[in-house]
């Protein structure tokens, strides 16, 4: 039954990569990506070096679900301890549009780009993960190591930035997954949207994690003199070594405030998200967060509460089993006391800061250090330059972009 269970799976990894062409093969190959489909994973693994997540489970979509139990021959955990080191799994998004539109009050922007589904950086408390179950996959590891990319994003945004009547307004960069995860050092999509927003004059955003976001400084720099681009860190910790066990593939800390300094450095404006805040794990530190990224010359700040969406519940508290297992019931009670007896509360207005008496404390120590550090900066991106550049092909192209 669990080989039954696995053909329609494999046979969909199939369906997404069989499209990749040989130069695209070859570029992976070069770069280690391109490694044969992960066995499945639906049993408890031992913990995997370099990853966040501890489980593999099935996604809220599945109506076969496969489980472990001891037959009592002895030979599961000898199995389990056999399997090879999960790898990083590469397949094609064939997507045919790449802005995603929002009408959420909760968020700055409305519309989105991101070039790549999944992320390698591994985030355990990431509120991306779930969104893997619609594409088949798990929220587990699966999030981090069978990752799908749109060789084609800078094309398609391109033609849907010159469709009639567009309206240009901040187009966020990493909404969903980090534009700068490992793979984009070899890939370069989110250079490539950035090459498109330089030359239609559109403002941007950018979130992300990882230090990488300096290599595109010189077109940051030049959408920074026309007040097109804000670029935020996320900080979730200043310890080390509670980073590398919550987000294994992002830059430590201190690479992540060096960014903020190069950046702040260059002209280009920069901020810092101190995301997410964990009840008795991290919450301390918001202050000294705050701080460091005043002194690495961020000026704007923003915080975002733990929520616990979907599969993501069970993810999260296997993590703090596995790693915290002295205060993991405390820390479930504490986010529970935030949302409404749940782990999550998708209410719009509540589901970033959460409700209750330890969640408005957090939000009156974010405020008074947001403004003792000078964190409260705010200036709009200037839409009004946004300009659809002409076709090479002429009025004849550009009559024929119409339909």
């Amino acid at each position: 039954m669990y080989a039954q269970q696995q053909t329609s799976r494999v046979r969909r990894d199939f369906d997404l990569a069989r499209d990749i062409d040989a130069d695209e093969v070859a570029a992976l190959d070069r770069a280690g990506l391109a490694i044969p489909p992960v066995p499945p994973t639906a049993l408890k693994m031992p913990p995997q070096r370099g990853r966040g997540a501890g489980i593999n489970p099935a996604n809220r979509f599945d109506k076969q679900t496969a489980g472990a139990f001891d037959d009592g021959w002895e030979t599961l955990t000898a199995d389990i301890a056999e399997l090879p080191p999960l790898r990083t799994t590469m397949l094609r998004d064939s997507s045919r549009s790449v802005i995603s539109w929002n009408q959420s009050p909760d968020l700055g922007f409305d519309r989105a780009v991101n070039p790549y589904r999944g992320c390698e950086h591994g985030c355990v408390y990431c509120y991306a993960r779930p969104s893997h179950a619609y594409l088949g996959y798990s929220p587990g590891l699966d999030f981090e190591t069978k990752l799908l990319y749109k060789p084609d994003v800078a094309s398609l945004l391109e033609r849907e930035l010159r469709k009639p009547g567009y309206v240009a307004r901040p187009l966020a960069l990493g909404s969903n997954t980090d534009p700068y995860q490992p793979i984009e050092r070899t890939l370069k999509l989110t250079r490539e949207v950035l090459e498109v927003m330089d030359k239609f004059s559109h403002p941007v955003t950018i979130v992300t994690k990882s230090s990488g976001v300096l290599r595109d400084i010189d077109i940051l720099q030049e959408l920074a003199t026309r007040n097109l681009v804000r670029v935020y860190l996320s900080v979730t910790t200043l310890d080390a070594t509670l980073a590398r066990r919550m987000e294994p593939r992002a830059a430590t800390p201190l690479r992540r405030f060096q960014a903020i300094s190069e950046l702040s450095s260059a002209g280009i404006p920069t901020g810092v998200l101190a995301a997410p805040m964990i009840p008795a794990l991290n919450d301390a530190e918001m202050e000294r967060i705050l701080e460091a990224a005043h002194k690495a010359g961020a000026k704007q700040a923003g915080y975002v509460l733990l929520r616990l969406p979907h599969e993501l519940k069970q993810i999260f508290e296997d993590w703090l089993h596995t790693h915290y297992p002295d205060r993991a019931r405390h820390v479930l009670e504490l986010v529970r006391e935030t949302r409404a007896g749940g782990l999550n509360d998708s209410r719009f207005g509540k589901r970033f800061t959460g409700t209750g008496v330890y969640a408005d404390l957090l939000a009156k120590r974010f405020s008074v250090a947001a403004r003792h550090w000078g964190l409260e900066e705010r200036q709009d991106l200037d839409c009004s330059q946004f300009n659809a550049p002409r076709t090479e092909g002429g009025f004849a192209e550009a009559q024929m972009s119409l339909f």
